[in-house]
């Protein structure tokens, strides 16, 4: 992975996090909150879990372990 895929995927993380948001306002005023946490649930963890992998990611290539790639020009 280089360094531009990186920050694309940490933005569709991010995206993904603040579209588990959106998913549940609009799904709790439709269907009620039950739905509404079982409709964002998806899209928070997958989110979650995409930002923990990056956390990960960038930690091992600051201490040197695991080398993100520069983006070739």
């Amino acid at each position: 992975m280089d360094r531009s895929g990186f920050v694309r995927l940490a933005l569709v993380a991010l995206g993904l996090v603040v579209a588990s948001f959106f998913v549940r306002g609009f799904s709790q005023l439709v269907f009620g909150r039950g739905v509404a946490d079982l409709l964002q649930a998806p899209f928070a963890v997958v989110g979650f879990l995409l930002l923990v992998y990056l956390f990960v990611r960038a930690t091992l290539d600051a201490v040197g372990l695991w080398r993100l790639e520069d983006a070739e020009s």
